[in-house]
């Protein structure tokens, strides 16, 4: 069992812009007045190929796939809400709490992935929830500690409690279920997606424990990670705001380890922070400012980890 990968599957948008469907909780997304959605979507493709080929460069295997034209999907290059792919060969397909992200599941994705010698042995299907309007947004809901085989989630309108704890016997995994804040307009409002305060990384673990109000989950949630030997990088919720919580740790040329995480994440980290970490693994930053500020994701939402068997 591992914990990092080095085959990513990510989504080239053609439709980008703000979500006003995603943006009713989710207090990250800011609109870009007086930019046509042309030149927003034009600028999203420009950060997302430079992104792509910095993972190249370091030697990930990225599989990119284009959006189609056809659907109105703006955050179909955040696909690791709607799927994940488990070294089993189980694959999980997710509802989604908006709408129009429910279109961005398709089947032809899971096609390709066979073509290029993916095997996949089963798929464990969530979707009809949306049906109730519960949602659980895959690995933007559930943070993974493969090796420990522990799931973390912080509970919001977009993490149900019971579909995670149906979602944890299924796949194999000890439930740490908490709830994380973040502050909007002077009011504690329940932070949208765990991996937005939260990355587990193989010998470390990014999380913004100041998020975590309720003073008993947040020692439950230290305990576990300690537990498992995580070295915590405990970062605040300014540097939440910047992105510095949304980061993966992902395999590179000849086994090398990188956190992966955006410019504006890096820059609000301090100088202890970043040696820390770099005791674990290498970093790797890109500018994903106008993905950032429309799609209120960031780094890690773009990447879905490719985990299953090779044929």
């Amino acid at each position: 069992m591992q914990q990092t990968t080095n085959t990513i599957l990510m989504v080239r948008p053609v439709n980008f812009r703000m979500n006003e469907q995603t943006a009713v909780n989710n207090y990250y997304q800011e609109p870009i007045d007086g930019v046509l959605p042309e030149t927003i979507n034009a600028k999203a493709q420009k950060e997302f190929d430079a992104y792509v080929d910095k993972l190249r460069s370091i030697g990930v295997d990225v599989i990119v796939v284009s959006d189609r034209k056809e659907f109105d999907t703006p955050d179909s290059i955040f696909p690791n809400n709607w799927v994940s792919f488990h070294s089993n060969g189980d694959v999980g397909l997710y509802p989604m709490f908006a709408e129009n992200r429910r279109l961005e599941r398709r089947e032809d994705i899971l096609e390709t992935l066979e073509e290029k010698g993916f095997k996949i042995n089963n798929i464990v299907d969530y979707t009809s929830a949306e049906e109730e309007h519960v949602f659980l947004e895959g690995t933007g809901s559930v943070i993974l500690d493969r090796v420990n085989r522990k799931a973390y989630c912080a509970l919001s309108p977009r993490a149900d409690e019971d579909l995670f704890i149906e979602f944890c016997e299924d796949f194999e995994y000890t439930p740490v279920i908490f709830t994380s804040n973040q502050t909007v307009d002077g009011e504690r409002k329940a932070i949208y997606h765990t991996n937005v305060m939260m990355c587990i990384g193989e010998t470390f673990a990014i999380i913004c424990l100041s998020s975590i109000d309720d003073k008993k989950e947040r020692k439950n949630v230290i305990k576990h990670l300690k537990a498992d030997g995580k070295d915590i990088i405990d970062i605040t919720e300014k540097q939440v705001n910047n992105f510095a919580g949304n980061m993966l740790q992902v395999k590179g040329a000849n086994d090398e380890r990188y956190l992966i995480m955006s410019q504006a994440a890096f820059d609000s980290l301090t100088k202890s922070q970043i040696e820390i970490l770099e005791k674990h693994t290498k970093i790797l930053s890109s500018s994903l400012d106008t993905i950032e500020t429309c799609g209120g994701g960031s780094a890690r939402c773009m990447m879905a980890e490719v985990f299953l068997p090779k044929n």
